[in-house]
This record gives C-alpha cells, sequence and structure tokens, in this order.
C-alpha cells in the first residue's frame, strides 16, 4: 500500500514539473500577443492625429514591447 501512495505523489508531482514548463511559453505568448494589439491601438491612435504610420505585425510588435519608445521610434521611421 505504501509503495502505491509513493508511486501516485510522484506520479502527481512529475505531472506539476510538466504543466509548469509547459505554461511558461503559453504565458509568454499571451504577453506577446496582448502588447501588440496594445502596439497597434496606440499607433491607430497616432494616425487619427494625422501622423502618417502604417500598421503593421512588424510596427505593432516594436510598439508594443517597447512601448511609448517603440511609437517614438516606428513615427521617426515613417519620416526616413
Amino acid at each position: 500500500m505504501l509503495e502505491l501512495v509513493i508511486a501516485f505523489t510522484v506520479g502527481l508531482l512529475i505531472l506539476y514539473v510538466f504543466f509548469k514548463l509547459v505554461s511558461i511559453p503559453f504565458k509568454f505568448l499571451k504577453w506577446f500577443i496582448t502588447n501588440s494589439l496594445v502596439g497597434a491601438f496606440c499607433l491607430w491612435v497616432v494616425t487619427l492625429f494625422g501622423v502618417p504610420v502604417k500598421i503593421n505585425i512588424v510596427s505593432a510588435l516594436v510598439a508594443g514591447t517597447l512601448g511609448l519608445p517603440g511609437v517614438l521610434l516606428v513615427i521617426a521611421y515613417t519620416y526616413l
């Protein structure tokens, strides 16, 4: 009976570690997608003020990842 309890405990521990390792990329992916959407929204707001910024996946990623400096970087790149 003790062997069964130990095996069950070890199995649960292995499952816990496995799901912790698998959940890390999903957290990063969620952060990446959220920041990209926020960056695209910020660029859209900038276009409302008359700045001709093209919103694509790269500019949204730059703006989302870097925040306000990223938005300014995309605007500066537009005028190059």
